[in-house]
């Protein structure tokens, strides 16, 4: 019998206490703070949603897993389990742990990119275009135009633009060393990509000689997307679907933090021996012996859990309707946000949410702290204070201006939620009194780490432009 209610495929047996404060001290923790999120302490955060990464509620047997965890330095069976796990469902040659997704896209791109080089993929996330960057190369990002637009319905957001692809292979090809694909497309909304738009690029790659690389941080949440919304597989399972994802890849990078449902870890996967004997000699400099590449062995065998529990489909089915719940609730007070809903977090259109403030003050930031400021909740700016900074210092105004809530896996329950959406009833009632803000101190890359910010005083920053009547007179 079909429900309404989709309740949590889980019981919870251990609790974190949270620290209540009241709004005149998150006003002085964010100015302390310098409006920067990233800078609170997370004791004064009641709702994190700043990111899934890292973020998941361990299960009993993941935590059973940690007690087997062998930490011998070379050869630890723990290794052995972790790549078994990997190989059930990514079927590559080679898999070579990393202590975190940022660490396997270093060593990838220190093996492809140059100055010349140019790096496609739908949207390139933050630490993968800084990764790509440093090198000199290119991040291109070749998005299907419907992923551009936050409020059009279209199944498959997250695809990249085919024709788009093919032009840059046939013109450039000679300096395309790889072609990524992001699943789901978390700059973009966490949008889904399909099968046959998978299928499609590895197509073009395959014709044009070029390597296809999945940035897979979240396969099971695109592969439910998948046979929820694609025609021809409803009746496979989710892990079919992984499988056949993957089938058309000749490598990957992960983020074990999200879709692994663990703390810390990650991997790069290839077919290509002389590029898995190169990545393997760079881990060795920066992380550690190829067995356990920076991880202690208990982390290898949460992961191993992890990639077993991530695509059970009671947990999918959960995991996508509470994150629609919190989407569908905020649409139905007005707030604009992304549609559909993505998989792992609702984004809210602060341009349209705040027309007022032009996408070079920083929308999204004067969202994102008026939200702390009115309940605690921490989100995070997707618009131009992460995407507006660019390898020559100049700056433009980013594509969307989004702020991200990213719903931690298995940690909040509807009652957090309900809460998250009476907070942000408040701040919609108020929003023609946000104002903009202006950054005062920088990095030269992945500045919304670390940038602090001041508020722009709203008299000084969009007051009216009118004409003195003496001036008129005059005239």
């Amino acid at each position: 019998m079909d429900r309404d209610t989709i309740i949590e495929p889980f019981r919870i047996k251990s609790v974190e206490p949270i620290r209540m404060t009241d709004r005149a001290e998150r006003e002085r923790l964010i100015r302390e703070a310098n409006y920067n999120l990233f800078n609170l302490h997370a004791d004064d955060v009641i709702i994190d949603l700043l990111t899934d990464s890292g973020t998941s509620a361990m299960s009993a047997a993941q935590w059973a897993g940690l007690m087997q965890g062998d930490e011998s330095y070379a050869g630890s069976p723990s290794y052995f389990r972790f790549e078994e796990a990997v190989k059930d469902l990514m079927p590559f040659e080679h898999i070579i742990p990393t202590h975190q997704g940022r660490a396997a896209e270093r060593i990838l791109m220190g093996i492809v990119a140059d100055p010349d080089a140019k790096i496609p993929s739908n949207t390139h996330f933050d630490t993968t275009r800084a990764n790509i960057e440093s090198t000199g190369a290119e991040a291109v990002d070749l998005v299907i135009e419907e992923g551009l637009d936050p409020d059009l319905e279209h199944p498959f957001k997250g695809n990249i633009d085919l024709d788009r692809l093919e032009t840059l292979l046939e013109d450039e090809g000679e300096n395309v060393p790889i072609v990524m694909l992001t699943i789901t497309n978390n700059s973009g909304g966490g949008q889904p990509v399909s099968l046959e738009n998978i299928r499609g690029a590895a197509a073009l790659c395959e014709e044009h000689d070029v390597p296809f690389i999945l940035d897979a941080c979240r396969f099971a949440e695109n592969a439910y997307f998948i046979k929820q919304r694609e025609d021809g597989y409803g009746d496979h399972s989710v892990k079919e679907i992984v499988r056949e994802i993957f089938s058309h890849a000749d490598g990957m990078t992960m983020s074990a933090k999200k879709d692994a449902l663990v703390n810390i870890g990650g991997w790069l996967a290839l077919d290509d021996d002389d590029w898995a004997r190169e990545a393997r000699n760079q881990l060795i400099l920066t992380e550690g012996f190829p067995t356990y590449g920076g991880l202690a062995g208990r982390d290898l065998e949460a992961i191993a859990v992890g990639l077993q529990e991530i695509v059970d489909e009671d947990y999918l089915e959960y995991r996508m309707a509470s994150t629609r719940y919190l989407g569908e609730a905020l649409t139905d007070l007005g707030v604009p946000i992304v549609t559909p809903v993505g998989g792992h977090a609702v984004y809210v259109n602060a341009k349209a949410l705040l027309p007022h403030i032009p996408p070079l003050e920083y929308p999204g930031q004067a969202l994102a702290v008026a939200l702390y400021t009115t309940g605690g909740i921490r989100g995070v700016e997707i618009g131009s204070v992460m995407f507006g900074q660019q390898p020559d210092g100049s700056e433009e105004p980013a594509r969307m201006e989004l702020v991200r809530l990213a719903i931690p896996r298995r940690v909040y329950t509807q009652s957090h939620v309900d809460y998250v959406i009476e907070c942000f009833e408040e701040v919609y009632d108020r929003r023609e009194e946000l104002t903009g803000f202006e950054i005062t101190e920088e990095p030269p890359q992945l500045r919304h780490f670390t940038a602090h910010f001041q508020p722009l005083e709203p008299d000084a920053v969009h007051r009216e432009t009118s004409v003195p009547e003496e001036v008129a007179r005059a005239s």
